[in-house]
């Protein structure tokens, strides 16, 4: 997320009331997650665990809960919970809008599109031209749709994030302020949810088709000309790159590359990155021949097992 102009070091650190370690006048142009961090940016760090990598990342200002060696170029902002004043800077500068009609004034359609009844348009939402967006669609506040999109009915369209940080009382949220972008001649099927990024934005690419009751995490990222089955679901910070095929109740963790025109059969369970132009099944999922040449040996078994037996 971009703030809407540049700010102070020195500001920042008034907003959020913590001690800051760089100059006075350091430049802050946005906060992000660290994955999608570029210079000027705020991340957030909150154990030693991920100090060193968000030290070395693009963001040239960091959050953090202990004083440490500021590298060159770098700011850092002391606070004795990251995650919390993170949650305040994110509130502060894009603080949620209710809105006060089934379609936003702020909202921008394009010719040609049709608005079916019942479906609820966020503010500042844009949508292209020639849409359908059938009934019972919601669109929360920043959406993107391209043109030639369709979206069936019952989808949510930038929900929050799930992410939590567990805590003595509970689990605290982290508040979700980046948006969903639908590009061009994109199809979602009914009833699928796609949730928001937390500061940046879950982008389904060009071309892609999306079947019926899917869920696609905060951040994630989805090539052009895709095809994606029911029931699949895909956490967040994912990345799907260019005509991948993803077959029906296929589940992929977060963090993950699937590689340009991979092929996941129904039910794969993805935990690594895949490499592209594979076919792929089994939980967790492996290269279809090395699982098949596992599935043979397995089926062997209970005859090598006898032969053994009666050799004995």
């Amino acid at each position: 997320m971009k703030f809407d102009r540049e700010y102070t070091l020195s500001e920042i650190s008034q907003l959020i009331n913590c001690e800051y370690v760089g100059e006075k006048e350091f430049p802050v142009t946005g906060l992000n997650e660290i994955h999608v961090v570029q210079p000027g940016d705020i991340v957030f760090v909150d154990h030693p665990k991920y100090y060193d990598k968000a030290l070395e990342s693009d963001a040239t200002i960091v959050l953090i809960n202990k004083e440490v060696d500021c590298p060159e170029g770098k700011a850092l902002l002391i606070s004795d919970d990251p995650f919390r004043d993170f949650n305040k800077l994110s509130k502060h500068f894009k603080p949620f809008i209710s809105s006060a009609s089934a379609i936003s004034p702020s909202a921008n359609v394009g010719k040609s599109t049709i608005i079916q009844p019942n479906v609820f348009i966020g503010n500042n939402v844009t949508i292209g031209e020639n849409c359908l967006i059938h009934s019972n669609v919601s669109l929360y506040d920043n959406t993107e749709i391209g043109d030639n999109v369709t979206i069936h009915s019952g989808c949510i369209l930038g929900a929050d994030a799930f992410y939590f940080k567990k805590r003595p009382e509970g689990f605290d949220k982290l508040i979700s302020v980046g948006n969903v972008v639908i590009k061009d001649n994109v199809e979602i099927g009914a009833s699928c949810t796609i949730d928001k990024g937390v500061t940046a934005s879950t982008t389904i690419g060009a071309g892609t088709k999306l079947d019926n009751l899917i869920q696609i995490g905060h951040d994630t990222i989805i090539g052009e000309k895709c095809l994606i089955a029911s029931q699949t679901a895909i956490a967040g910070c994912t990345v799907i790159e260019d005509e991948v095929t993803i077959w029906g109740q296929v589940g992929i963790v977060s963090g993950v590359t699937v590689g340009k025109g991979a092929v996941l059969l129904a039910k794969a369970g993805v935990s690594k990155d895949l490499e592209g132009g594979k076919t792929y099944f089994g939980v967790p999922c492996e290269d279809i021949r090395k699982k098949y040449k596992e599935m043979a040996a397995i089926k062997a078994l209970p005859d090598i097992i006898k032969k053994v037996n009666n050799i004995s």
